[in-house]
């Protein structure tokens, strides 16, 4: 007679990411990964030093004036002290706002430097430094990556937004800093993730602010969800590949296994990308086309009569719909395709400067809007995420054409943004609020990260 033994319960898909990170140390990581922490780092403290003169940071700051308590984690700009969440929700904020930090593109997109905030109050709560924090980052960018991979299609395609991924990621980062042991990280993204979804609504049509807040407020979701597990708090286990998870609720396909294969072998943030403008993605390589055309023969606006532009449906889709040929605010104009090549033409660059309200209602832009076509080209279409291809067509009002295509844009990881050209972004950004001596401060702390002693003392820097 034999006895049925029962068979072991499979171990679930947040298990294992929760394991691998939590045994995560710096000795582990490439020399490469470690250089592109840093430079990610640099890059988001230089968008969240101008982010934090926009007026969207303005009003969060002054409604966590009334609601935040005092705490551990310094607030970008302000230097107050704030308790990890509020700081978390402000410093991602600020980070978020001006649409210029990185970018990254496979099935989704995702901005996964929105989560360094994450790392950063809870590496100050800890009283860590920075080799901790380049942990974070690394992790923070790793899984992110790999949860835009994991969707077929896209979850944006199927009308979600990617902050639902980021309430994934964002307790991974905030637990792995506050050294809790990995089955208290298990719970806290069951914690964050079962109860942040967020609706593709926040990018379509006419934008609002919330199209830059929903990724921060799913990192303060993560943050407050390693607090809760921290004291005992639980959440589901099961919450990406179990009954009613992710992949249960949000087909029709999810390639599971992309989430955990390989990790530590190779390293996703070495294969993310920067942002050379302060727009939307697919934005990039149809102004760097605009760009060479006027620049190389010298186009005036008035010699320019149409702008043909081939590109993916998802561009057409949402950059060209008719609100997009009439933007009102930065946030319409940031993720106007017509509005970012317009002003290429009559500024030749694309920089804050484009976003003001006085700019974005200059005449001479919008004199430009209408001669922009953008079209759906389902060749385009078969290369993509592999290829950003953009195809660009300028005829003239005396006859003549110039044609130019892209297969990605500048700061894709194929052409990078050098150190030297992530400085002068840094320092463009941050001029309005440090001096040149304290931008070289901030500069030299994040090139030297693993010799900072407490993170503390970096966001010291950063009061304005």
């Amino acid at each position: 007679m034999t006895t049925a033994t029962a068979a072991p319960a499979k171990t679930t898909i947040t298990a294992e990411m929760a394991r691998w990170a939590a045994g995560l140390g710096f000795e582990q990581l490439s020399a490469d990964a470690v250089r592109e922490a840093k430079r990610f780092l640099l890059d988001s403290l230089g968008c969240a030093l101008g982010g934090f003169q926009q007026h969207d940071v303005k009003i969060a700051l002054a409604v966590h004036d009334e609601i935040a308590g005092q705490g551990p984690a310094t607030v970008i700009g302000t230097g107050k002290r704030l308790d990890v969440v509020s700081a978390s929700l402000l410093n991602a904020l600020m980070v978020r706002v001006m649409d210029y930090n990185d970018i990254y593109w496979k099935q989704d997109p995702s901005h996964p430097s929105d989560i360094i905030p994450a790392a950063l109050a809870c590496c100050e709560r800890k009283g860590t430094g920075g080799r901790e924090l380049i942990v974070g980052i690394v992790i923070g960018h790793e899984f992110e990556q790999r949860m835009c991979e994991a969707a077929f299609p896209g979850i944006r395609e199927r009308g979600w937004h990617h902050a639902t991924l980021t309430a994934f990621v964002s307790p991974i980062v905030a637990g792995r800093m506050l050294h809790l042991p990995a089955q208290q990280i298990q719970h806290a993204v069951g914690i964050s993730a079962s109860r942040h979804c967020t609706m593709g609504a926040v990018t379509a049509g006419k934008l609002t602010m919330m199209k830059n807040t929903v990724d921060p407020m799913a990192t303060q979701s993560g943050v407050l969800a390693a607090l809760l597990a921290e004291q005992g708090y639980t959440g589901p286990e099961h919450v990406i590949d179990g009954k009613e998870g992710l992949a249960h609720c949000y087909g029709p396909e999810w390639k599971l296994d992309i989430l955990t294969d390989g990790l530590g072998e190779s390293w996703r943030i070495t294969q993310c990308g920067m942002k050379a403008f302060p727009t939307e993605a697919l934005t990039h390589a149809p102004i760097s086309a605009v760009l060479a055309i006027v620049k190389d023969n010298d186009l005036k606006p008035t010699d320019v009569a149409e702008v043909h532009i081939r590109s993916l449906h998802r561009a057409a889709d949402i950059l060209a719909d008719p609100s997009k040929y009439d933007p009102r605010s930065k946030e319409t104009a940031d993720h106007s395709l017509p509005y970012v090549v317009a002003a290429a033409i009559v500024d030749r660059n694309v920089t804050p400067v484009q976003f003001t309200d006085a700019k974005i209602m200059d005449p001479v832009i919008r004199e430009q809007l209408h001669k922009v076509k953008v079209v759906a080209d389902p060749e385009v279409e078969k290369l993509f995420p592999a290829l950003q291809r953009v195809i660009v067509k300028i005829t003239t009002t005396d006859g003549r054409s110039f044609e130019k295509q892209l297969d990605y844009p500048k700061g894709d990881p194929r052409n990078p943004l050098s150190d030297r050209e992530v400085e002068e972004k840094f320092d463009a950004l941050a001029s309005g609020v440090l001096s040149a001596d304290g931008r070289a401060k901030v500069k030299d702390a994040v090139w030297n990260l693993e010799k900072v002693a407490r993170v503390s003392d970096l966001m010291g820097l950063l009061k304005a």
